[in-house]
């Protein structure tokens, strides 16, 4: 017989209904965590999922910018002066950095720097976001690429930066009118905040570089990369090629430029060459030059202190920069006043016995022994200053200075690079307000031979020679003559630009004026016959700038002056004579005589003119100069 195996309790109506209570809460809850979960997704999924899709993608996606190649400099032949070539920075970013002091300790070492500059550059660049990159060394070498490149997977976050970079195919040729390139400050990042600028780009900042800065630069490109977590590329997404900078067809000539510099070597000084009948500037050599490579990724502290400190002011540009008396060039602006104001003849005639007495004070000739009995011709040809010390007793400082500011002298040219200087032309007013001072009649002695208070630079004196070639004609002078765009495409041309004519000057002055530059040349007692060039009649003017009193030199030989005490030495020329094509001015700093140092300099630049005119078999170069004279 079966017997239950046990009793069921009924429960108690209380305890169910408290576990039924229970039961709905804990429904109640779940339901409301799954609400909150199936909102929480559709606000991530729906209403921003194209923004978290977005910030994902870039978590993933990298863009870089890519450098554009900047423009070439070409010659006026088209022969390439500066190009381009690739330069391998080290870069930091910031954001693939999960362990940094590991990585800058690595980094030191291999790139042979100390911990604490390398850590100066990082926090140059800590107000910058963390994903910009911040350049830690610029244009390493290939042993460094490769070390790097070897242990890049140590070295997270530092990468390798391709970017081009100038390459001065002739060396510091025309360092002065190239300029160089340097990185962005602050004050030009916000100077050029519309433009596509930011921190470490390179940019022009002084010469051509800076002045056509926006034709060179060119436009960025793009590269979109995949990254994994520690910022090491996966794949190349999509390239956007950047847009290579506009070429400059510059007017010089190469070989013009070359043949100056050559002459400078290791001086002080300018040579500037025009065309005289356009304004385009075939020369335009300064030195000493400017170490165009060591500005190629900022150049080192001590070799700028050492430009600073330079006694020979290498940082000038002294064919525009440098102001100096112009010394017996200034002659031909005495010679041309004289003629007009009636003062002479050409066959008016003075005796020279090595000096004149005027107001109780010795002026002296730089020929000693004296000229004897000087017409114009001769005195320009020898550059006799007792001539030229009449003229200005008879002409006055005031007309002196009328004829020299109708040559050019006193204002800028208004060529197209930084700080021109205008030089000075002294007036009798001008004395009186800068010295508070009066004239003396002594003092015009002294202009008129381009002494005194008489300042020019280089590129004055050309213009004014050129002027005097032409007959009056001032031109803007030119430095480019077009812009070229990456496919060869002109697309700004520059003409030349007449500027003004000097009409009240008839041809018959200039005529006069032009045969004693010939004879200042081609006489056989000429202080600049080291400039004659076999089959062309050249027509110029010797000068011997003087920097101080000659009782400060006398008591040394010649060979013993001091070489800051030296004079000056210049010559300006213009060929040919009967149909002038192009003028040369020379100035070397301390150079001694115009005629012994500076005219053969001139020689060298014009007989490169005129080999390439075809006009010219040139025999080899005479192996001494006779010294001494001006």
């Amino acid at each position: 017989m079966l017997r239950p195996v046990g009793n069921i309790t009924k429960m108690d109506p209380a305890e169910l209904k408290m576990l039924k209570k229970r039961t709905d809460a804990a429904t109640a809850i779940i339901f409301l965590v799954v609400a909150i979960l199936v909102l929480r997704l559709w606000h991530l999924q729906i209403q921003q999922g194209s923004e978290y899709l977005q910030r994902s993608e870039s978590n993933r996606i990298r863009v870089q910018q890519l450098a554009a190649p900047r423009g070439n400099l070409l010659d006026r032949h088209g022969v390439t002066l500066v190009t381009n070539r690739p330069r391998f920075n080290v870069i930091w970013i910031r954001e693939d950095a999960p362990h940094p002091d590991e990585v800058i300790r690595q980094l030191a070492r291999i790139l042979e720097l100390d911990i604490s500059e390398l850590l100066d550059r990082i926090r140059a660049g800590a107000d910058q976001p963390r994903f910009i990159p911040t350049r830690l060394k610029e244009d390493i070498d290939w042993r460094t690429l490769v070390q790097i490149e070897n242990n890049s997977f140590n070295l997270p976050g530092v990468q390798i930066e391709v970017q081009p970079s100038r390459n001065y195919l002739y060396g510091n040729m025309a360092s002065h009118l190239v300029g160089y390139l340097g990185e962005i400050n602050r004050r030009e990042l916000e100077l050029h905040r519309a433009e596509d600028y930011r921190a470490g780009d390179p940019i022009g900042k002084m010469g051509l570089e800076k002045l056509f800065e926006p034709f060179l630069r060119g436009e960025k490109g793009r590269s979109y990369v995949e990254v994994d977590v520690r910022g090491f590329t996966q794949k190349q997404l999509q390239i956007q090629e950047p847009l290579p900078g506009n070429d400059l067809q510059l007017t010089l000539d190469l070989q013009m430029q070359q043949a100056a510099e050559e002459g400078l070597r290791d001086q002080s000084g300018g040579v500037v060459a025009m065309e005289v009948n356009t304004g385009r500037l075939l020369v335009m050599a300064s030195a000493p030059h400017l170490p165009l490579e060591n500005f190629v990724g900022g150049i080192p502290r001590t070799v700028w202190q050492d430009l600073l400190d330079d006694r020979r002011a290498p940082l000038l540009n002294k064919p525009v920069q440098g102001q100096y008396a112009p010394g017996s060039t200034y002659k031909a602006i005495t010679a041309l006043a004289a003629l007009e104001e009636g003062v002479i003849t050409p066959d008016t005639s003075f005796q020279c016995n090595g000096s004149i007495i005027f107001q109780g004070r010795r002026y002296h000739c730089w020929q000693r022994r004296g000229h004897g009995q000087v017409k114009l011709r001769q005195a320009m040809a020898e550059s006799c200053d007792v001539y030229f010390y009449q003229l200005g007793q008879r002409l006055g400082i005031d007309t002196l200075a009328k004829y020299a500011r109708l040559l050019g002298l006193g204002r800028k040219t208004g060529i197209v690079l930084e700080h021109e200087k205008e030089g000075l032309v002294p007036t009798a007013e001008w004395k009186r307000q800068r010295h508070r001072e009066p004239w003396q009649d002594g003092e015009t002695l002294s202009v008129a031979i381009g002494q005194g208070f008489n300042l020019a630079t280089p590129l004055q004196i050309t213009r004014m020679t050129a002027a005097i070639a032409n007959g009056g004609r001032f031109y803007q002078p030119k430095l480019v003559a077009a812009i070229i765009d990456p496919e060869g495409e002109v697309v700004r041309e520059f003409q030349p630009e007449p500027e003004k004519e000097i009409t009240e000057i008839p041809d018959s002055s200039w005529g006069l004026l032009r045969e004693t530059m010939v004879a200042a040349v081609m006489d056989q007692r000429a202080t600049g016959r080291s400039a004659r060039i076999q089959d062309i009649t050249v027509a110029g003017k010797t000068g011997t700038s003087q920097v101080v009193r000659l009782s400060q030199i006398e008591h040394y030989e010649e060979d013993e002056i001091p070489y800051h005490l030296r004079d000056h030495a210049w010559f300006t020329a213009y060929a040919p004579a009967e149909k002038p094509e192009v003028a040369v001015t020379v100035l070397v700093e301390h150079g001694g005589s115009g005629g012994a140092v500076a005219a053969p300099l001139a020689k060298a630049v014009l007989e490169a003119y005129f080999r390439q005119q075809k006009k010219l078999d040139l025999p080899e170069p005479p192996d001494q100069l006779s010294q001494g004279e001006e």
